[in-house]
């Protein structure tokens, strides 16, 4: 029976309302108060309806983190603290331009777009600040996960596996459920210091939070997170001047604070209302590529290096009621508004055409604001039956969901994108700016039981109208048979249409280097349509995933589940032109370029319903608790990560051409390792703890563009490059010298490992050493750090 089957014969059994975005609102009492359902084992919330399911029971595969391993790993932000602690969670490494300045992640090597990100079971928006940057992501706008308090989180929930019919049909390759505090009492402080071994990047992390009590009736949890984080510098000599001049390779200059709220209150016997609030502010800026004196030395005599800047602001609201007294379904109806808006700006910049003709220019510009929010309504009900002709209880789940998405962006200042516009980034025209929205209507059925004493299922529909690109539809059958318990099989099949974004459909960007510019097109734009472009298709992609769990002692777990996903239709950043067609194509959209920019290093792409996929894996997780009596408590740990993308379909454009070249082909197939294992373990014992964990990432093979000689700049000849396999060390030691009190000395990438470097052909003027799109290790070094933390 095919996923799509199940969709339509649920919600004909269910006779189904609608849909959520989640399966069912967190409650207050399955977070700090009762995420432990027996000694260890830790009760999930996300891709069950039941209440009280342990996460070693889980019909899918589920990881779950509690905040004292984030905090553990010594990382100021949940991105990567998540990648110390999983393998199947990676990010593209980026230090330059505005890509550098959004934390996301992804599951299973896919697309951020890929994976849906919830807060308290409620989904969350997305940045506005769209991946621009070359690389497997470019034309992404996932969630910033950075701008959610670290000090606010309970514990993440990290499902891997497709789960459109439970959440949305963003949910391709899993769900990530971040879980506030909600504790009536008590809370931490705690502040991180350190930087990385080259002596740059200087953070300084301060962290708090606490609970209160609202009477007998209520309570509330509040948190604020500061983080000051100096630029790293990773930019090599300038062949050019034989000088460190250039700095645009690093890690941006950061300061951000988010602070959250969670908190509940008792109107009746049987409803309660509930909020969760976030915001967060950032400031960031980074260098870009330095400029010549030969530029223009009236302005700037010794050369320039423009910076880019952004000021961001991000909040969400989450109102709801929920109570269990309708007609004995328990329900949750909540409302949740949330929105990202960004002012991106240049300094220390000039536009070369306007001061030729006049003799005059800017030197700072506005570029861009852009703003992304989203309005969702839920409500969802639930109730489990126990009928006489069924020996086990039935879970039944129905929901509906509205759902309002709009994406703006605002032009430059006139200077920014007339005549060529500003050097490095050039600003938004004002026939690309604009407002975009749409409505997504969802509707979903879910029901669960046993069909014996050992073998359970879980059959999810879902149904969904977008009002731009029509109805979706997506199924899932999850089975899980325990043999014994000590040994279990379990095994899903779902699918899912995922729509593009507003964002993947509308958003513009270009970039200018001291001798060439590329930039990308909206697919329906003239330029766009003049390279081949055709109006973006949904993704259509089908999940299959089969394993088993092994418990051989009370302590000792171990879960090997395997996976493919097939993905069609996938939206990619393909139909690369360059020279003439390049140039061409801008001007179509009104766009004309610098003076200094030579006809070769043009080059223009667009978001393209580029080509069909196939993403094979294995996730094998373990851990064994050890009581070693007066010498404390060992928990030893290890997973492993292989996946393994192909091709199995380029599509053409309208003119005959393929939308992919062989460097994005290697984007997708070999720019991420094919395995990624994490091993160690944390020892406990009175006072003291110390947590050593290795980590090994498989090699990548990458094609690179040529930036110097004959086939500078070709879209179609590019330097091969492979990054070793590399190992890194993370090490930390606490400390409690006080009841309440914690010191922590620690590292990340203990010996300082570096990626090994690129070839020359592909190095800007010897400026760049390292891969800068590669899914492996960052190049940044080791960091080191400590931390003072007070539990009040």
């Amino acid at each position: 029976m095919t996923p799509r089957r199940v969709a339509l014969l649920t919600f004909t059994a269910l006779s189904a309302l609608s849909s959520t975005a989640v399966a069912q609102s967190v409650n207050s009492n399955v977070t700090e108060r009762g995420v432990q359902a027996s000694g260890d084992e830790a009760v999930i919330v996300t891709g069950t309806r039941e209440s009280g399911k342990r996460a070693r029971d889980s019909l899918n595969p589920i990881d779950v983190i509690s905040s004292r391993e984030l905090l553990r790993t010594g990382q100021t932000n949940v991105r990567d603290a998540l990648m110390q602690l999983l393998p199947s969670v990676s990010h593209q490494t980026q230090g330059t331009t505005v890509g550098a300045l959004t934390d996301s992640i992804n599951l299973r090597g896919l697309s951020p777009n890929q994976t849906l990100i919830l807060v308290n079971g409620k989904r969350r928006h997305t940045t506005t600040n769209i991946q621009t940057d070359a690389g497997p992501f470019r034309g992404s706008t996932p969630v910033d996960i950075d701008l959610i308090p670290i000090s606010m989180i309970d514990h993440i929930e990290v499902l891997r596996d497709g789960a459109s019919a439970q959440y949305g049909s963003d949910a391709v390759a899993g769900v990530v459920n971040i879980i506030l505090k909600s504790s009536d009492h008590g809370g931490t402080a705690s502040d991180e210091a350190g930087a990385y071994g080259e002596g740059d990047g200087f953070t300084n992390n301060f962290n708090i939070d606490h609970g209160f009590s609202l009477g007998s009736r209520g309570w509330l949890h509040a948190g604020l997170s500061y983080l000051h984080r100096d630029r790293t510098d990773r930019t090599s000599v300038d062949a050019r001047t034989g000088l460190y001049d250039s700095h645009w390779i690093g890690d941006p200059e950061t300061d951000r604070i988010a602070a959250a709220i969670t908190g509940a209150y008792s109107l009746t016997r049987g409803i309660e209302a509930y909020t969760t609030l976030t915001y967060a502010h950032r400031t960031a800026d980074t260098f870009q590529i330095f400029r010549l004196p030969s530029t223009l030395p009236t302005l700037y005599p010794n050369g320039f290096s423009p910076m880019l800047g952004i000021t961001e602001n991000d909040y969400a609201a989450t109102l709801g009621l929920r109570g269990g007294n309708l007609g004995g379904w328990d329900w949750d109806l909540s409302s949740t508004y949330g929105g990202d808006r960004t002012n991106i700006g240049m300094t220390n910049s000039a536009n070369l055409n306007i001061y030729q003709a006049t003799g005059a220019t800017d030197t700072s510009f506005h570029l861009s604001d852009s703003a992304a929010t989203q309005l969702t309504n839920n409500f969802d009900v639930k109730r489990a039956f126990k009928p006489s002709f069924w020996a086990f209880p039935i879970n039944v789940a129905l929901g509906a969901e509205q759902r309002f998405e709009t994406y703006s962006i605002g032009q430059g200042s006139y200077e920014s994108y007339a005549m060529g516009g500003s050097q490095a980034v050039v600003g938004v025209q004002p026939q690309s700016a604009g407002t975009h929205s749409r409505v997504v209507y969802g509707v979903y059925g879910d029901v669960s039981t046993k069909l014996t004493s050992k073998l359970q299922v879980d059959l999810a529909g879902r149904f969904e109208h977008y009002t731009d690109f029509g109805n979706t539809e997506a199924g899932k059958i999850a089975a899980r048979y325990d043999f014994n318990k000590y040994f279990g099989i379990r095994g899903t099949v779902n699918n899912s249409i995922r729509a593009p974004t507003l964002a993947e459909e509308y958003h513009t960007s270009a970039t200018v280097t001291t001798t060439g510019a590329t930039g990308e097109l909206p697919p329906n734009s003239p330029g766009a349509r003049l390279l081949g472009a055709s109006a973006l298709k949904p993704e259509r992609s089908t999940n299959v995933t089969a394993g088993f769990v092994l418990h051989p002692l009370h302590d000792f777990d171990i879960a090997v589940d395997a996976y493919q996903l097939d993905i069609r239709d996938r939206i990619l950043d393909g139909g690369t032109y360059s020279g003439a067609m390049a140039i061409a194509a801008y001007e179509a959209n009104g766009r004309t370029l610098p003076s200094n920019v030579a006809l070769s290093g043009v080059s223009a792409s667009y978001l393209t319903n580029g080509a069909s996929t196939r993403t094979r894996g294995v996730d094998i997780t373990g851990n064994y608790r050890i009581d070693l009596k007066s010498h404390g408590r060992l928990v030893v740990d290890a997973a492993l990560n292989l996946n393994e993308t192909s091709i199995r379909h380029i599509g053409t454009n309208t003119l005959g051409r393929s939308l992919l070249n062989a460097q994005q082909v290697a984007y997708l197939t070999t720019d991420a390792p094919r395995n990624v294992l994490i091993f160690g373990g944390t020892w406990t014992q009175g006072r003291w703890s110390v947590s050593l964990h290795e980590m090994r990432y498989g090699h990548i093979f990458d094609q690179m563009t040529i930036q110097q000689g004959t086939n500078a700049y070709s879209t179609s000849v590019f330097a091969p490059y492979t990054l070793h396999p590399r190992f890194i060390t993370n090490l930390s030691v606490s400390y409690s010298p006080a009841e309440r009190w914690t010191v922590t000395v620690g590292a990340n990438n203990l010996f300082n490992t570096y990626p090994n470097h690129v070839p020359y052909a592909a190095t800007y003027y010897n400026q760049t050493h390292y891969d800068r799109y590669a899914q492996q290790i960052g190049f940044n070094g080791g960091f080191y750090y400590s931390n003072v933390s007070y539990r009040f």
